[in-house]
Protein backbone atom coordinates (compact mmCIF):
# COMPACT_ATOMS: atom_id res chain seq x y z
CA UNK A 1 0.00 0.00 0.00
CA UNK A 2 1.46 3.17 -0.89
CA UNK A 3 2.21 6.23 1.81
CA UNK A 4 0.82 9.43 1.30
CA UNK A 5 3.36 12.58 2.21
CA UNK A 6 2.00 16.30 2.13
CA UNK A 7 4.65 18.58 2.86
CA UNK A 8 4.75 22.76 2.89
CA UNK A 9 8.07 24.23 2.56
CA UNK A 10 8.07 28.29 2.63
CA UNK A 11 10.60 30.43 1.61
CA UNK A 12 11.25 33.75 1.84
CA UNK A 13 13.73 35.86 -0.42
CA UNK A 14 14.73 39.38 -0.67
CA UNK A 15 14.20 39.33 -4.42
CA UNK A 16 11.86 40.65 -7.04
CA UNK A 17 9.04 38.24 -7.54
CA UNK A 18 9.61 37.88 -11.30
CA UNK A 19 13.14 36.56 -10.79
CA UNK A 20 12.39 34.17 -8.28
CA UNK A 21 9.23 32.78 -10.22
CA UNK A 22 11.54 32.94 -13.47
CA UNK A 23 14.00 30.62 -11.57
CA UNK A 24 11.40 28.28 -10.33
CA UNK A 25 9.65 28.22 -14.19
CA UNK A 26 12.93 27.81 -15.55
CA UNK A 27 13.79 24.12 -14.18
CA UNK A 28 15.49 22.40 -16.48
CA UNK A 29 18.35 24.84 -14.90
CA UNK A 30 17.89 23.66 -11.82
CA UNK A 31 20.68 21.18 -11.20
CA UNK A 32 23.34 24.41 -12.23
CA UNK A 33 21.94 25.87 -8.77
CA UNK A 34 20.00 23.36 -6.72
CA UNK A 35 22.39 20.88 -4.65
CA UNK A 36 20.34 17.50 -5.05
CA UNK A 37 18.58 18.26 -8.70
CA UNK A 38 20.57 15.69 -10.34
CA UNK A 39 19.17 16.13 -13.95
CA UNK A 40 16.08 17.61 -15.34
CA UNK A 41 14.95 16.40 -18.82
CA UNK A 42 12.37 18.12 -21.20
CA UNK A 43 10.18 14.98 -22.94
CA UNK A 44 7.44 16.60 -24.31
CA UNK A 45 6.65 20.68 -25.05
CA UNK A 46 3.94 22.37 -23.59
CA UNK A 47 1.79 25.07 -25.37
CA UNK A 48 3.45 28.73 -25.21
CA UNK A 49 3.32 28.93 -21.94
CA UNK A 50 4.61 25.73 -20.93
CA UNK A 51 1.29 23.95 -19.51
CA UNK A 52 0.94 20.27 -20.69
CA UNK A 53 5.07 20.30 -21.09
CA UNK A 54 6.43 16.76 -18.61
CA UNK A 55 9.96 17.03 -17.61
CA UNK A 56 11.96 14.09 -15.88
CA UNK A 57 13.58 14.83 -12.65
CA UNK A 58 16.17 13.42 -10.70
CA UNK A 59 16.72 13.75 -7.20
CA UNK A 60 19.63 13.07 -4.85
CA UNK A 61 19.29 13.91 -1.26
CA UNK A 62 21.46 13.08 1.84
CA UNK A 63 19.67 9.44 2.31
CA UNK A 64 21.50 6.74 -0.10
CA UNK A 65 18.19 6.89 -2.16
CA UNK A 66 17.31 8.32 -5.85
CA UNK A 67 14.24 9.30 -6.70
CA UNK A 68 13.34 10.15 -10.29
CA UNK A 69 9.71 10.97 -11.57
CA UNK A 70 8.10 13.02 -14.27
CA UNK A 71 5.89 16.41 -14.04
CA UNK A 72 3.03 17.88 -16.08
CA UNK A 73 2.52 21.39 -15.88
CA UNK A 74 -1.08 21.60 -15.42
CA UNK A 75 -1.32 25.12 -14.64
CA UNK A 76 0.12 28.55 -14.94
CA UNK A 77 -0.21 32.61 -13.77
CA UNK A 78 2.80 34.38 -14.31
CA UNK A 79 4.49 35.14 -11.49
CA UNK A 80 1.67 34.18 -9.01
CA UNK A 81 1.22 30.08 -9.17
CA UNK A 82 2.47 26.98 -10.94
CA UNK A 83 1.23 23.34 -10.50
CA UNK A 84 2.06 20.29 -11.77
CA UNK A 85 1.36 16.61 -11.39
CA UNK A 86 3.81 13.94 -10.60
CA UNK A 87 3.99 10.51 -12.52
CA UNK A 88 6.25 7.42 -11.82
CA UNK A 89 8.17 6.62 -8.49
CA UNK A 90 6.33 9.68 -7.01
CA UNK A 91 2.24 10.40 -7.54
CA UNK A 92 0.84 13.73 -7.23
CA UNK A 93 0.71 17.57 -6.72
CA UNK A 94 3.30 20.05 -6.88
CA UNK A 95 1.90 23.74 -6.03
CA UNK A 96 4.28 26.62 -5.98
CA UNK A 97 2.94 30.37 -4.99
CA UNK A 98 4.52 33.35 -4.93
CA UNK A 99 3.78 36.57 -3.54
CA UNK A 100 6.35 39.91 -3.13
CA UNK A 101 5.90 41.90 -0.77
CA UNK A 102 8.09 45.38 0.42
CA UNK A 103 10.83 43.51 -1.91
CA UNK A 104 10.34 40.38 -0.26
CA UNK A 105 8.90 37.41 -2.19
CA UNK A 106 7.15 34.53 -0.49
CA UNK A 107 7.36 31.07 -1.93
CA UNK A 108 5.30 28.49 -0.62
CA UNK A 109 5.47 25.01 -2.53
CA UNK A 110 2.98 22.57 -1.18
CA UNK A 111 3.51 19.10 -2.25
CA UNK A 112 1.37 15.88 -1.59
CA UNK A 113 2.70 12.32 -3.24
CA UNK A 114 2.64 8.43 -2.86
CA UNK A 115 5.30 6.43 -3.14
CA UNK A 116 5.88 3.97 -5.96
CA UNK A 117 8.90 2.14 -4.87
CA UNK A 118 8.33 -1.05 -3.18
CA UNK A 119 10.56 -0.51 -0.46
CA UNK A 120 9.75 2.65 0.25
CA UNK A 121 6.12 1.91 0.88
CA UNK A 122 7.05 -1.15 2.73
CA UNK A 123 9.34 0.58 5.53
CA UNK A 124 7.35 3.72 5.51
CA UNK A 125 6.63 3.12 9.06
CA UNK A 126 9.61 3.75 10.00
CA UNK A 127 11.18 5.67 7.35
CA UNK A 128 8.30 8.41 7.19
CA UNK A 129 10.70 10.33 10.11
CA UNK A 130 13.72 10.27 8.09
CA UNK A 131 11.76 10.86 4.55
CA UNK A 132 10.50 14.41 6.29
CA UNK A 133 13.46 15.31 7.24
CA UNK A 134 15.16 14.55 3.66
CA UNK A 135 12.37 16.77 2.06
CA UNK A 136 13.17 19.37 4.69
CA UNK A 137 17.07 19.18 3.48
CA UNK A 138 16.71 19.05 -0.47
CA UNK A 139 14.07 21.98 0.18
CA UNK A 140 16.60 24.41 2.22
CA UNK A 141 19.42 23.46 -0.18
CA UNK A 142 16.79 25.07 -3.13
CA UNK A 143 16.39 28.32 -1.03
CA UNK A 144 19.67 28.36 -0.75
CA UNK A 145 20.75 27.54 -4.53
CA UNK A 146 18.36 29.94 -4.84
CA UNK A 147 19.55 33.22 -2.91
CA UNK A 148 23.05 32.24 -4.23
CA UNK A 149 21.90 32.23 -7.90
CA UNK A 150 19.48 35.44 -7.46
CA UNK A 151 22.77 37.45 -5.21
CA UNK A 152 19.73 37.68 -2.64
CA UNK A 153 19.30 37.01 1.40
CA UNK A 154 17.80 34.09 2.44
CA UNK A 155 15.34 35.37 5.22
CA UNK A 156 13.85 32.50 6.31
CA UNK A 157 12.91 28.69 4.95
Amino acid sequence: MATEYAFITRWQLKAPVDQVWLAIYESLEWPLWWKGVVAVTELQKGDATGVGSVRNYTWRSVLPYRLSFNMRLTEIHDHRFMKGKAFGELEGVGEWAFEEKEGITFVQYNWTVITNKSWMNWFSFLLKPAFNYNHDVVMRWGAEGLARKLNAELISY
